[in-house]
């Protein structure tokens, strides 16, 4: 951006620009939330299995942890502008593709192509922010951002329930990929005549494609055998592919190693490792947002195919969740500056026991548990979730030192992918091989879901014990770490809140 003071008018166009980029991460939001309630419907239309409702979420969230390790590294390459460009009009074109699937297959491969477009999209996101705003414009920018993501969350649900009672059109399920071709072209069409292109001077080095390639197989090595091992009934070749997870890995990192040694660019700075609170912080990152994606598949599996519910009475029970998440959120960008690490653990006691009093509501109710039933636990477990997700990703940086930051940054997004995917994947493995074969409906969807929770609730212990690994503090912007004990430490000042 240019030091001199912009016109009325060009500040009119950057909030315009800023729109279409804002659009951009609403349009992946919502496709995270919306499928997570209508899976159950999706399922019943198009005739497929167990395994399959975890695919139409795995699909996307897969491919796009796979894609976000080079998606920021593309915007470099090409430009922020080109790239976000390119994920909106493809994002767009596969959330078509995604309303005209005629079987699962088609969905599941439509879902792992708009995985990989939002990867190509998200990682411009905030760094298009920054060249369109200048340094004291940016605090409105992100008073602006932060709401729109938590209000598009509690409101991706309620959406995709009531689009699929409402039956617009018999369009039925198809409706929540539909919304996505008018937003998008909107988006597309401000962003191309109103967003900065990149300068020429950011455009350098080559991409890591044999990195890119390991990492996604080693991706799907971990999470296909866990999405349909119950669906097969976990034969031997299966798990080979599990443990074949581990030699990939692996030879991953040693491509890594190789690579950057040779002076080039790798997808992972490997000195992002060294800080130990950054490996504990990734090791969290997988077990709290895995979690997450088990408690929103367990809900909506219980409530809809065990219980009956419509999918707009699911979201409409669902949406105390989602409320108290949002608010958990301001809770925690306002708490993170002065409690540091420790609003992580008061989230995470409140989201436990919010989780614990839902077993406990569906133990005393079993198949007669209603929507009143579950406001208060599902408003305190939703309000904790927040609390934890907001400040998350500025604590774990707390020891990160500038120069690591973007490495750090792409990996921790990447990781937060393959935890949903894994999350996903393993909870439902654990959900729908103890309902068994038999357990189609009722009392047999209520017990098995009693024990998921209880599973889910020992993750969340897990989870707890390592935030005493991480950093006390976030980092302020701008300020340089130091070195205690051997790692870089976070400068004592308090780091600032995250939008």
């Amino acid at each position: 951006m240019s030091s001199s003071a912009p016109t009325p008018t060009a500040r009119r166009g950057n909030w315009l620009a800023f729109a279409a980029v804002l659009a951009a991460a609403v349009m992946d939001l919502m496709d995270t939330t919306i499928t997570q309630v209508a899976g159950p419907a999706i399922r019943g239309d198009l005739h497929g299995s167990d395994a399959f409702l975890e695919w139409v979420t795995a699909a996307y969230t897969l491919a796009m942890g796979v894609g976000l390790l080079t998606g920021g590294r593309l915007g470099d390459l090409f430009g922020r502008k080109r790239m976000v460009l390119i994920g909106i009009a493809g994002f767009t074109v596969a959330s078509a593709a995604c309303a005209a699937a005629a079987n699962p297959g088609e969905l599941i491969a439509a879902r792992a192509i708009q995985g990989l477009l939002a990867a190509a999209m998200l990682p411009q996101v905030f760094g298009l922010i920054g060249d369109l705003f200048e340094a004291h414009e940016m605090g409105k920018a992100f008073a602006v951002y932060g709401p729109v993501m938590g209000l598009s969350a509690v409101l991706g649900p309620i959406a995709a329930g009531g689009l699929i009672s409402l039956n617009l059109a018999g369009l039925g399920w198809r409706a929540i990929f539909l919304v996505n071709v008018p937003v998008g072209i909107a988006a597309l069409a401000a962003g191309s005549r109103l967003l900065p292109a990149a300068p020429a001077s950011s455009r350098r080095g080559k991409l890591d494609f044999s990195g890119a390639l390991l990492a996604g197989i080693a991706m799907f090595l971990l999470v296909f055998p866990l999405a349909q091992g119950h669906d097969l009934g976990w034969p031997g070749w299966l798990i080979g592919l599990l443990g074949a997870a581990v030699p990939v890995l692996a030879a991953f990192a040693w491509q890594q190693v190789r690579r950057q040694r040779a002076g080039r660019t790798p997808l992972v700075e490997r000195s992002i490792f060294r800080h130990r609170s950054y490996s504990s912080g990734v090791a969290f990152t997988v077990v709290f947002v895995g979690t997450m994606g088990g408690i929103t598949l367990t809900i909506n599996v219980v409530l809809q195919v065990g219980l009956g519910f419509s999918p707009w009475h699911s979201a409409l029970t669902s949406v105390p969740w989602a409320g108290g998440a949002f608010i958990g959120s301001a809770l925690g960008g306002m708490l993170m500056g002065k409690l540091g690490r420790r609003v992580l653990q008061i989230g995470l006691a409140a989201e436990a026991a919010g989780l614990a009093a839902i077993a406990l509501v569906l133990h005393l109710t079993g198949t007669h548990v209603g929507t009143v039933d579950l406001i208060t636990p599902m408003i305190v477990g939703g309000a904790g979730m927040g609390m934890v997700f907001v400040p998350l990703f500025d604590i774990i940086m707390g020891h990160i030192a500038p120069h690591e930051t973007g490495s750090a940054s792409g990996v921790l997004q990447a990781v937060n992918s393959l935890g949903m995917t894994i999350g996903v994947a393993g909870t439902g493995a654990i959900l729908f091989g103890l309902i068994g074969p038999a357990g189609r409906a009722g009392q047999a969807f209520v017990r098995p879901a009693e024990w998921t929770f209880l599973i889910i609730l020992g993750l969340l212990a897990a989870a707890f014990a390592l935030t005493y690994q991480l950093p006390r503090r976030a980092r302020e912007a701008g300020s340089e770490p130091r070195e205690l004990d051997g790692v870089q430490a976070a400068d004592p000042a308090v780091g600032a809140a995250a939008a």
